[in-house]
């Protein structure tokens, strides 16, 4: 869970300086630095973090402080940087606030950079996802909270009144006063748990040793995680993968994250789970402290060669949250 605490704080930050970002943009300076124009037809690059995204145009705060805007048009080629070896390309709604990019074009209307090509990491991109999964629903949520708290409000002070009117309503007004407090308490409470993430679901898949290839029962698990997703309000998808004592450790490390990139090809690519949904995935190889049997016999090794995929949904979105126990697969694939 400590991934989820720090995209959460991240989340918060980015809800606080985004709105602020977007503002100053009308300035010729501001406090973090200068406003960039760039002259119509000439050549400009821009490097920084998406501040803020109206529709095809994005505020980019870039690495030295200024302020650029960049628009995205039809013919912008959008790639990320390295994808196993070669660059894939991605839709222009990808492109989320929280998100490191590097864009090259020529200048446009207002001092804008029509942008003819734009890069970035996909590390970069699950990490600015996951922050826009966690910030969306809270700013959503706030807005609704703020708008039952005035109605609320209008009906404590219409309350009052009837019982000053009708001395004899005064029990009754105060009972209908404490239902309505208890309803903003609850909303309070609502709000407060949209930020803590229960798991609802959760499969560990296992592989043959020195491989990360996904055996048709690992495949049959991922597929029935994935039925679950359908259903689900504000989830996440935490994955991790680990490796047997077989090897050296550096060597277990790679091959336990070659293990869980695996799981999340097969998740976007079969199920088109969005990649906003899916934490960055981390291999810890064979730390002991994170094996669950023996490293020592057979059927151990064969069960600490394995991903952990949970199914992570928002208490807050979800109020009656049905957690299940964690499955393993009953097949546990042989050494060779």
């Amino acid at each position: 869970m400590k991934n989820l605490k720090f995209v959460g704080l991240l989340g918060l930050s980015l809800l606080v300086t985004a709105p602020t970002a977007l503002a100053q943009n009308t300035n010729t300076t501001n406090n973090t630095g200068q406003t960039r124009t760039v002259s119509s037809g000439q050549k400009a690059k821009v490097r920084g973090v998406i501040t803020e995204r109206n529709g095809n145009m994005l505020t980019v705060k870039e690495d030295n402080g200024s302020v650029s805007q960049v628009m995205i048009g039809d013919n912008t080629s959008i790639k990320s940087k390295k994808w196993y070896g070669s660059g894939r390309s991605f839709a222009g709604e990808m492109l989320v606030r929280g998100l490191m990019m590097e864009a090259e074009g020529r200048g446009g209307q207002n001092g804008a950079v029509m942008a003819e090509k734009i890069r970035f990491g996909e590390d970069d991109l699950r990490v600015a996802q996951s922050i826009e999964t966690r910030v969306t629903p809270v700013e959503g949520r706030l807005t609704e909270a703020e708008a039952n708290a005035q109605r609320l409000s209008g009906q404590l002070d219409e309350l009052v009144a009837i019982s000053n009117a009708a001395r004899g309503g005064a029990r009754a007004a105060q009972d209908t006063a404490d239902a309505a407090v208890a309803g903003v308490n609850a909303t309070n409470q609502r709000i407060s748990d949209v930020d803590d993430y229960v798991v609802q679901t959760q499969q560990n898949v296992t592989f043959k040793v020195g491989s990360a290839v996904l055996s048709p029962e690992a495949k049959g698990q991922l597929d029935q995680l994935a039925q679950g997703v359908g259903s689900a309000k504000g989830f996440v998808i935490e994955i991790t993968g680990y490796a047997d004592a077989t090897g050296s450790s550096e060597k277990n490390r790679l091959l336990s994250e070659r293990r869980a990139n695996s799981v999340i090809s097969y998740l976007v690519e079969n199920h088109n789970i969005p990649l906003r949904r899916i934490l960055p995935a981390y291999g810890f190889g064979e730390l002991d402290t994170k094996a669950v049997a023996d490293n020592t016999t057979r059927e151990g090794r064969a069960q600490n060669r394995r991903v952990e995929v949970k199914l992570l949904v928002s208490r807050g979105l979800n109020q009656t949250v049905n957690v299940t126990n964690p499955t393993t697969q009953s097949q546990q694939p042989q050494e060779q």
